[in-house]
């Protein structure tokens, strides 16, 4: 167990942490046409894109050397830190570490350069390509910039990484760490980000993004994350909930008979917090938008807890599935309704597919009172992740 002391986050509703909350709250889509490059000839043209920009919160040299989804990570880092309250030079550096979640790395970066090598030559592409693409590029920007010199690390689990990211560094002050950076993001809204996310045939081709709703056609991507500051767990600072439980499990084969693995690592997550089924309040479900996706996350969650037995939201309705971003977004996010005691919402959904038999939280918040939440992510590949966070030290 562990404690989270600060959060920051970049989302297409918010590039900050309260403007994003308040936009969860208000139920505020970041949902709009895609504007970062011409996606008219695409089959998806929306997306979550972020307002977020690089200069005056990322050091110049940094921006021009590194991608958007390190840039990104940089400044959820700072927030993260600056909510903590921790100054990392009051650290030993070798006891503090960062982890991190990625799914492709710097895509539009990577294009670029690709760009300068076709049109111009290979004397006109950047020395700074060899990192700056590279899965684990945010990790090691983060650590040099606060000489953060202990266990360094990144996941790559698409999806579900960001949930795995948080819980390895949770891990890991169970060693002597001290304080530990953990989340993702991610910036894949350029040409060869999204034609590489069009190969999982998954994104929604009207546009919309209906997860547990009869409509519900595929996803549409987003960009962001979020980034925790964790702590030990018997700091004396305000925290924003415990990392109780986690557990990480992987599908079978597509062609074999046996079911998805969903259930199993909920099981095995309430089993690490040391919790029953009954003690959770809320469910952040990993709602991808594939109908058949869907229908397998809503048996897993009444196997673990019973029809209609527990609240369930999904608020990246209201940003896209943000990739190596996503969970560690929606970690914050349940982390915020630990603290306010209130549900954020699910936006859109009109027409619930009355046989998944969830208690869905759509359209406006629900207040309640609030212990522990389960955080739900799936990535494409066969990872699932779930993460239990908790307001009691146990």
């Amino acid at each position: 167990m562990s404690a989270v002391t600060g959060i920051g986050v970049v989302a297409p509703n918010g590039d900050r942490l309260e403007d994003y909350w308040e936009a969860v709250l208000d139920g505020r889509t970041g949902l709009g046409p895609i504007t970062h490059f011409d996606a008219g000839g695409y089959p998806v043209t929306r997306g979550g894109e972020s307002s977020f920009t690089a200069k005056g919160r990322v050091p110049g040299r940094l921006v021009a050397e590194t991608d958007r989804f390190t840039h990104m990570a940089l400044a959820a880092a700072e927030m993260a830190l600056a909510d903590a309250g921790v100054d990392p030079a009051d650290l030993p550096e070798y006891e503090m570490a960062v982890t991190t979640a990625s799914s492709s790395g710097g895509t539009d970066f990577g294009q670029r350069e690709i760009e300068k090598l076709w049109r111009h030559g290979p004397r006109h592409v950047g020395a700074y390509q060899s990192i700056a693409w590279f899965y684990a590029a945010s990790t090691g920007q983060i650590a040099i910039r606060h000489k953060m010199r202990g266990p360094c690390g990144v996941v790559c689990a698409e999806q579900a990484g960001g949930l795995d990211a948080v819980a390895q560094s949770s891990r890991l002050l169970r060693g002597g760490v001290k304080l530990a950076l953990a989340g993702g993001t991610d910036a894949s809204l350029c040409p060869y980000g999204l034609v590489a996310q069009l190969s999982n045939g998954r994104l929604s081709p009207t546009g919309e993004f209906l997860p547990f709703d009869a409509r519900a056609d595929g996803y549409l991507p987003g960009e962001g994350g979020a980034m925790l500051a964790i702590e030990p767990t018997d700091t004396n600072k305000p925290i924003y909930g415990y990392i109780a439980g986690h557990a990480a499990t992987f599908d079978p084969p597509p062609w074999s008979d046996r079911p998805p693995a969903l259930r199993r690592a909920i099981a095995l997550a309430l089993a690490d917090a040391a919790i029953r089924p009954g003690d959770v309040d809320v469910v952040f479900a990993d709602a991808a938008g594939v109908p058949e996706l869907d229908r397998q996350e809503a048996e897993a969650i009444n196997e673990v807890f019973g029809p209609m037995a527990v609240p369930v939201t999904a608020p990246k309705t209201m940003t896209g599935r943000l990739y190596a971003g996503g969970a560690a977004l929606d970690l914050a996010t349940a982390l915020l309704a630990l603290r306010d005691q209130v549900i954020p919402p699910t936006v859109g959904i009109t027409s619930p597919v009355e046989g998944f038999g969830l208690d869905l939280v759509r359209d406006t918040p629900r207040q309640a009172p609030l212990r522990a939440a389960l955080v739900l992510a799936r990535g494409y590949g066969g990872f699932n992740s779930a993460i239990v966070v908790d307001t009691r030290r146990t």
